[in-house]
């Protein structure tokens, strides 16, 4: 009898990893499920009772090696990289110890594990490496240059580790988001206030900032489309959802070959505008067309 495939999902405690994590339980898959606190563990274990399902829960804190070499020991088939935090400034303003907790967690934590389970996959010669970027992974916006950053880190990894496993079996791929309403995105905002008093001369004035893009309720999309890339219905390397979001990635990205360093300068970026105009947690009411057509550059122009 073939054996059953064993996931192991980190930040499971909550966002996308817990329901991810949940419905794959549902599915009757073999989910191991990392938390990064005994507290998330419980309350993850709570919600499996109630959904009646059978999940194996693991305290699972990314940046500490105790933990991670402890999860090296685990047989693990398919590993989902979707720990995270985001940690929001400008660069010129971010205290060092805020941007070095974006990194361990972002980037040195995902990378520290992920060499304690590929290790054990070529040895098998076989598995999958999952990466949950962010459409912030393949663009950059003002004040949230810690966060796409480490993102962007991230998808240098997994282009390099792709290449590098390819010769023992090993799959790699990654999932990028656009904005949706899992907290995240709005405790980046909310977590600067706690920081911007002690920064003697700063840039920006962060209490008065928000999220600038409205942002998707619905987290199906990303969830299924996940669970569809490690469980191999979808062997695409780079999954963007919602899919049309990856016209605006792509512009975004085009619109770099062709920036010229004087172009506005003297004048307040679109994005940073609406950041001191838009409303924490601001849901899509328009559809996602607004960002498709890059409405900053439209609002630009007309002043």
């Amino acid at each position: 009898m073939k054996k059953k495939k064993t996931y192991l999902i980190t930040g499971a405690g909550s966002g996308f990893g817990w329901e991810i994590a949940l419905r794959m339980a549902e599915d009757h898959e073999d989910v191991i499920a990392g938390v990064a606190n005994h507290r998330q563990g419980k309350e993850l274990a709570e919600e499996a009772r109630k959904r009646n399902v059978s999940i194996r829960i693991a305290k699972l804190d990314i940046t500490s090696s105790e933990d991670r070499e402890l999860a090296g020991t685990w047989d693990v088939d398919v590993l989902l990289n979707n720990a995270a935090v985001s940690l929001g400034g400008s660069i010129a303003d971010i205290p060092e110890e805020v941007l070095r907790k974006q990194y361990e967690v972002n980037f040195f934590g995902t990378i520290f594990l992920t060499q304690k389970i590929v290790h054990q996959m070529v040895k098998k010669g076989a598995g999958k490496i999952v990466f949950v970027s962010s459409l912030h992974g393949i663009m950059a916006d003002p004040i949230s240059g810690p966060y796409c950053s480490s993102k962007f880190a991230l998808e240098a990894v997994a282009e390099s580790l792709s290449k590098e496993l390819q010769e023992y079996g090993i799959e790699v791929a990654v999932i990028n988001p656009g904005p949706y309403m899992t907290g995240l995105n709005d405790r980046e905002y909310a977590s600067m206030s706690k920081w911007q008093e002690d920064v003697p001369e700063r840039l920006f004035d962060y209490e008065e900032m928000a999220f600038p893009y409205e942002q998707f309720l619905n987290i199906d999309p990303v969830v299924e489309g996940t669970i569809d890339v490690m469980t191999g219905k979808s062997n695409e390397y780079r999954t963007v959802i919602p899919k049309a979001m990856g016209i605006y990635g792509k512009k975004r990205q085009r619109d770099l070959w062709n920036k010229k360093t004087t172009k506005h300068l003297g004048k307040r970026h679109p994005l940073i505008k609406r950041e001191f105009k838009m409303e924490p947690e601001t849901t899509v009411v328009e559809g996602i067309h607004r960002m498709i057509t890059d409405p900053f550059q439209k609002e630009d122009k007309k002043k």
